[in-house]
């Protein structure tokens, strides 16, 4: 259904303002946000009125904050497709997105003040999460727990959002709300933060996902920032990971972090995140809903092993 209506609500008769502003969701993706809505309403009715707008609405948001995100980072690709950014240029590709904000704040509307104060309370985090990244961490700041702040803004805000709403419309009861909305920060940062050991630890060809991009990009993931901060890492790491990772030393830099402590520790960070969210889970009312939140904690760990 949501896939369907990301098609229907981007279709504005308008042929290159359609095809840019669905260029990213036509790349694929894993649709993550509205299943968590809809797997969140199972702890009400989840037939209810407004439930799969609300995924239609997270959805739109997340993808208009990639287009953003892809000109800020300067990507190339997305998805295993050229970004809007690399085809179009950056004024198009951040109007794009600007685009899909309007449809999702036109949306939201029709699901009253609640969710709307919801939706733009997220927004901000959003926002303030890539400005913090963007401008760094204090120098007197601890550079780990900076980092997880910046991705419970950036990443779990939205999530947290998604499980939210669809408890809320729902009408489960406000524990198991509030409940389902920690739930989903915590598992929005371990999302990332499975996604920064996939980085380093796939194979590429079983993963999907290409080897060492954030490392090619400069992006300090936490194994890197691990790295960087451990007594243990080697002169020759310390040296690799100062900047951008430059592609011949490329495969050299994933060998030394793969043996590195620094993979220990952030699996150890990973592992904390899914217990918590793990333990969140089974104070819910027991159900398959339940049983499904409990999967995705043990997915997190599995993919990035």
């Amino acid at each position: 259904m949501v896939e369907r209506r990301l098609y229907e609500v981007v279709d504005t008769g308008d042929e290159f303002l359609t095809e840019a502003s669905s260029h990213l969701f036509k790349a694929g993706g894993k649709r993550f946000r509205p299943m968590l809505v809809f797997t969140a309403a199972h702890f009400g009715d989840p037939a209810a009125e407004g439930i799969a707008e609300s995924a239609l609405v997270i959805e739109l948001t997340h993808l208009a904050t990639l287009y953003h995100d892809d000109v800020m980072d300067e990507a190339a690709m997305r998805r295993g497709a050229p970004s809007a950014n690399s085809r179009w240029g950056n004024a198009i590709a951040i109007l794009a997105g600007d685009y899909l904000f309007a449809i999702a704040s036109e949306l939201v509307a029709d699901l009253g003040a609640d969710v709307v104060r919801t939706q733009a309370r997220t927004f901000a985090r959003l926002v303030h999460g890539q400005i913090s990244e963007t401008v760094g961490a204090p120098e007197d700041a601890d550079q780990i727990q900076w980092y997880l702040h910046v991705l419970a803004e950036k990443t779990g805000s939205l999530i947290a959002t998604a499980a939210r709403l669809g408890a809320q419309l729902a009408k489960a009861p406000s524990e198991v709300v509030e409940a389902l909305a920690e739930f989903g920060e915590i598992i929005g940062v371990a999302y990332q933060l499975s996604d920064d050991l996939l980085d380093i630890a796939s194979d590429g060809d079983t993963s999907g996902k290409t080897q060492g991009t954030d490392l090619m990009e400069g992006i300090p993931t936490l194994p890197v920032l691990f790295a960087r901060t451990s007594d243990d890492t080697s002169e020759r790491l310390r040296e690799l990971l100062s900047g951008p990772v430059a592609e011949e030393d490329l495969a050299e830099t994933l060998r030394l972090l793969r043996e590195s402590s620094a993979m220990d520790r952030a699996r150890e960070v990973l592992d904390t995140y899914c217990n918590d969210a793990k333990t969140i889970a089974l104070g819910l009312p027991e159900c398959p809903a339940r049983d499904a939140l409990l999967g995705i904690c043990d997915y997190m760990v599995a993919r990035s092993s």
